[in-house]
């Protein structure tokens, strides 16, 4: 199923897309939910991010370029971060370059969407905790993380992670590609074998230090080819069987001194 948000005549909607039909839905995403009866085109709404998250984890530097290049020894300790639900936008929103600075970088990713409480997770029951699957876009401001290491600054801008269009529920996360296209150029196709920890791995070992609830965003880091975009660019991420994640960069609007 593809599970989406929208909004049209000012209010959101929960729905469930089929044939470019929305079947609206009232309840729970995570539990239990029900159809309305109220139907509406998909062409005649605004898409909003599939989801509100709970919380936002990302991991970092989690693809090779080749097969080949994939460690022998995984890290003992992954490098993740968390990201403020601040930041989520959603398709066709713009992403918003901070004052300072005329670039940012993109990072097309997917998403996984937590539907259950998760502590202490087996690798082979991970996925059993999974709920669905969506497009992310972690934009990253690099010019603001600290010299020491820290990158929370620089993930944590309004508009930095855009998600969407769906959560597709029936999807394979292993037979998929991760794309992305700048102005219609294609930067970023590279299948999820070349990530470094696994999707099985990132939950288990998460759990294993925090509990996962439903609704929280997991990041699964981006391919090689994530570049530096500015004002005027357009991004398209996409997963086939998810779709297509678009947003437009704008340069942010110069604060004027009243004083």
């Amino acid at each position: 199923m593809k599970f989406a948000r929208f909004s049209i005549e000012g209010k959101h909607i929960k729905g469930i897309i089929h044939d470019g039909v929305i079947k609206e839905i009232s309840g729970d995403l995570f539990g239990d939910w029900k159809y309305t009866g109220d139907e509406y085109c998909a062409n005649d709404v605004k898409w909003l991010s599939p989801l509100v998250p709970n919380q936002i984890i990302g991991i970092g530097a989690n693809y090779v370029a080749r097969m080949e290049d994939l460690p022998r020894e995984l890290p003992e300790i992954p490098v993740f971060f968390f990201k403020p639900t601040s930041s989520v936008i959603g398709p066709e929103e713009q992403i918003v370059i901070p004052e300072g600075i005329d670039r940012v970088k993109f990072e097309s990713e997917l998403a996984i969407v937590i539907g259950k409480q998760a502590k202490m997770v087996p690798e082979s029951e991970a996925l059993n905790y999974v709920f669905g699957y969506t497009v992310g876009n972690d934009v990253t401001a690099p010019q603001f993380f600290h010299e020491d290491g820290h990158w929370t600054i620089g993930k944590s801008f309004d508009t930095f992670t855009p998600l969407g269009p769906v959560i597709e529920t029936e999807l394979d996360p292993f037979r998929i590609h991760v794309e992305a296209k700048v102005n219609g150029v294609k930067k970023q196709d590279s299948s999820t074998e070349l990530m470094i920890i696994s999707i099985r791995k990132m939950i288990s070992y998460l759990s294993s230090v925090m509990t996962l609830k439903p609704g929280d965003v997991l990041l699964t880091g981006s391919p090689v080819g994530a570049d530096f975009v500015q004002a005027g660019d357009v991004i398209e991420c996409e997963i086939k069987g998810i779709g297509t994640l678009k947003n437009t960069v704008v340069a942010a609007k110069k604060r004027v001194n009243t004083l």
